[in-house]
């Protein structure tokens, strides 16, 4: 019996079905099932949202986000192996858990969950990061989630909350705080998972904002972005000379001075550098 609902462990889950985590798929399975409803309450209050998670694996953070309260958890899981895991889970809490065997890059979860939607997943190293961009840079805002609860490697934690003049600041911070709060709401080091990975892993909590911080078109200002921590060591003058060919002007209307670099400066500065260079 575990603590947190009538089903068995997940070490006896994994074994029952002869489950392995796979380094092809990004898996490191998270077996603690009091951790894993931990990461379901950072979530926020579930009772009255659907839930969208990505890489459920064995299921531990499935059952948490369920026995927290989820009104609906609709499961993404690419490796068939993890999908009779799944089901049981599903059989233990009747109508609230609906599982696609299917790549999340491919599937549309509007097709399947009624807002108000919350994200939580404990995503697969190597989709990680694509999703998270995608989440952030829909066509439309406020997106469709109301929230993004979401375990990376630390390193990648630390991009997402950045702030100017640090090391790890760069696009995932721009994006991210554009349009969210965001902030690291757990650590978990690298014994928590089967297998441990070789890095630690956070938590980050990211609240979608109604409006973004600053006014500025969102192609654009993802544009001058990548471009600008694409050379990150370079002078914007020459970072983003293929921008406009006035760049100098354009980055002194914007207040900045074209020999600083990207770290130097804000997110304020690069939205109105955005909206600089979105005017003819």
């Amino acid at each position: 019996m575990s603590a947190i609902d009538p089903l068995p462990p997940l070490r006896a889950v994994i074994a029952s079905h002869g489950l392995s985590a796979r380094k092809s798929l990004g898996q490191n399975f998270l077996l603690d099932l009091n951790l894993t409803a931990k990461i379901a309450r950072q979530a926020g209050d579930l009772t009255q949202c659907d839930v969208l998670e990505i890489g459920p694996g064995p299921g531990g953070l499935t059952r948490g986000l369920l026995a927290e309260g989820a009104r609906k958890v609709l499961a993404i899981e690419k490796d068939p192996r993890c999908i009779p895991a799944l089901e049981e889970i599903a059989a233990a809490y009747p109508d609230r858990l609906q599982i696609i065997n299917g790549d999340a890059l491919e599937v549309d979860p509007l097709a399947h969950l009624t807002p108000p939607i919350r994200i939580a997943a404990n995503l697969p190293y190597n989709i990680g990061t694509e999703l998270l961009v995608r989440w952030l840079t829909p066509a439309d805002w406020p997106p469709f989630w109301q929230s993004l609860t979401l375990m990376f490697q630390r390193e990648v934690a630390e991009r997402i909350v950045a702030t100017p003049g640090s090391k790890a600041y760069g696009r995932l911070a721009i994006l991210a705080q554009w349009r969210c709060t965001a902030r690291i709401v757990m650590s978990l080091p690298p014994g928590a998972f089967t297998p441990p990975p070789k890095v630690s892993s956070a938590v980050v909590h990211l609240e979608a904002l109604p409006e973004p911080r600053f006014p500025a078109d969102p192609a654009v200002l993802s544009r001058v972005v990548a471009a600008a921590f694409n050379q990150r060591r370079k002078m914007l003058r020459a970072a983003l000379k293929g921008q406009a060919p006035d760049i100098e002007d354009r980055l002194i209307a914007a207040g900045i001075a074209p020999t600083e670099r990207a770290e130097q400066v804000g997110l304020e500065q690069f939205c109105a550098l955005a909206r600089a260079l979105a005017r003819p």
